[in-house]
């Protein structure tokens, strides 16, 4: 049966696979259209990952960092791997993410929506379609739910089974985070269930630890005055974002549901469209104009002020607080010259949008020997020229966006843990792109929460 088409604000007709008559940049080409057709049948048979009652609470919390009312940390694997769909893993990353909204919370004074780039990061955009390697050429790996890294043909073609097996991956690990962060895991009585044993002698554990304390004292003071635990402190909200980069996955997890307006993408509360894929007239934008989900949308040096007034009015026709994030990612050398003008026109048009700086992306570089790094001095560097920019153009810095993993990797260069460029053989384990370690992510959250809390008001 067809898929409704729907009317939306912009007055051009939207149907779940009007995408498909436009441009779709970075889709895999699957030799065994069969396989495909099946792989997608049993996908949009199977139950849904995440509720429209859970995405909608997202929207009214990211409305509220629209308004400078909350602040959005998200955060997570470059791309996750099927290996790692494992109990230590997921744990770690839940860990450091709820260590850094604890310290955001403690530098901004206002609630911290927790966000993870899990349960479906699964697949990655390349900047080439084939890579050669001793007269070889194959096409690139592009995350686990297209093809596997391996240097073989059969290994590098793209599998349509492999995207039953992101939908499984991607339940069981949502699956884990609910029961933890539902079932006490998450108590900010007992912090130290989320410490790592490893970072126990970092030069941050001293301020972070005096900081749990502080939090724990103002909780006990609270209980202590109303003769009551605070209700519901045992639980935090958690909620799942990837990039919405492989259409054919999203649309056959896309629903219309029961006695709610529009579609919702139920594979993931929070997708994004790519840097490579938000060109106007092509499938990603197309898709996504469409969908009852927050939003979000990376940009980086290459967008006018006109191009991006022109993707905010598509992406969020009518202008609700919450609808749109924009995350930006220029480097720490473009920031200055890039992001202001971009705000401007953002105000001009008055249009509601989240500012949420990535500043990684834009920071990556390739060593001497031929790895990819990205260096703690300029990641903090245009963290804090973004957050200062949008201060003195009149927004606010609603958000932040990493990758990163609670493993004690050796993959981005710099900050307090002295990562240097020799130790990088040591722990690189990303298949893609660098991602900071447990002691650097809590650095960044660290610096930022210092910042926030001297311009407080």
């Amino acid at each position: 049966m067809p898929h409704k088409t729907v009317a939306h604000s912009t007055g051009q007709p939207w149907s779940v696979g009007s995408w498909q008559g436009r441009p779709a940049a970075q889709q895999p080409t699957y030799p065994d259209t069969e396989a495909l057709r099946s792989a997608l049948a049993q996908l949009a048979r199977l139950p849904p990952l995440v509720t429209s009652w859970e995405i909608e609470t997202l929207k009214q919390h990211l409305a509220d960092a629209a308004l400078g009312r909350r602040f959005l940390l998200q955060g997570g694997d470059c791309s996750e791997s099927f290996a790692d769909c494992e109990s230590n893993a997921i744990t770690s990353k839940l860990k450091i993410l709820l260590q850094m909204s604890l310290v955001l919370v403690q530098g901004a004074k206002k609630p911290v929506l927790r966000v993870g780039r899990f349960a479906g990061q699964y697949a990655k955009p390349r900047s080439t379609d084939t890579e050669t390697r001793v007269g070889t050429t194959l096409p690139c790996y592009r995350g686990d739910m297209i093809n596997c890294p391996g240097y073989t043909l059969e290994e590098r073609t793209p599998n349509p089974h492999l995207l039953l097996r992101a939908y499984e991956r991607s339940a069981l690990t949502l699956n884990f985070i609910r029961s933890l962060t539902h079932g006490g895991f998450a108590d900010p009585h007992h912090p130290e269930c989320w410490e790592l044993g490893f970072v126990s002698k970092s030069p941050l554990a001293a301020e972070y630890t005096r900081m749990v304390q502080s939090i724990g004292e103002s909780l006990r003071f609270v209980e202590t005055l109303t003769g009551n635990p605070i209700p519901e402190i045992n639980r935090v909200e958690f909620f799942t974002s990837h990039e919405g980069l492989h259409l054919l996955y999203e649309q056959a997890q896309t629903r219309a549901v029961p006695r709610r307006e529009g579609y919702y993408d139920l594979s993931t509360h929070f997708p994004w469209i790519g840097e490579r894929t938000r060109a106007l007239g092509g499938a990603h934008v197309e898709f996504f104009r469409g969908l009852a989900n927050p939003v979000a949308v990376k940009i980086g040096p290459t967008i006018t002020p006109d191009e991006l007034v022109a993707l905010a009015g598509v992406l969020n026709p009518r202008n609700e607080p919450g609808r749109l994030t924009l995350i930006h990612r220029f480097g720490a050398a473009q920031v200055e010259q890039c992001l202001p003008p971009l705000v401007a026109a953002i105000r001009r048009k008055q249009q509601q949008v989240i500012w949420c700086c990535d500043p990684l992306h834009g920071n990556t570089e390739t060593t001497r020997d031929g790895i990819k790094t990205r260096r703690f001095a300029n990641i903090l560097g245009e963290l804090e020229a973004s957050f200062h920019i949008l201060r003195k153009c009149g927004a606010h810095l609603g958000g932040v966006h990493f990758e990163l993993t609670g493993e004690n990797v050796t993959e981005c260069v710099g900050g307090a843990s002295g990562v240097t460029e020799a130790d990088l053989a040591r722990d690189y384990r990303s298949q893609l792109d660098p991602r900071l370690n447990y002691e650097q992510a809590m650095e960044l959250a660290l610096h930022l929460a210092h910042l926030m809390a001297r311009n407080l008001g």
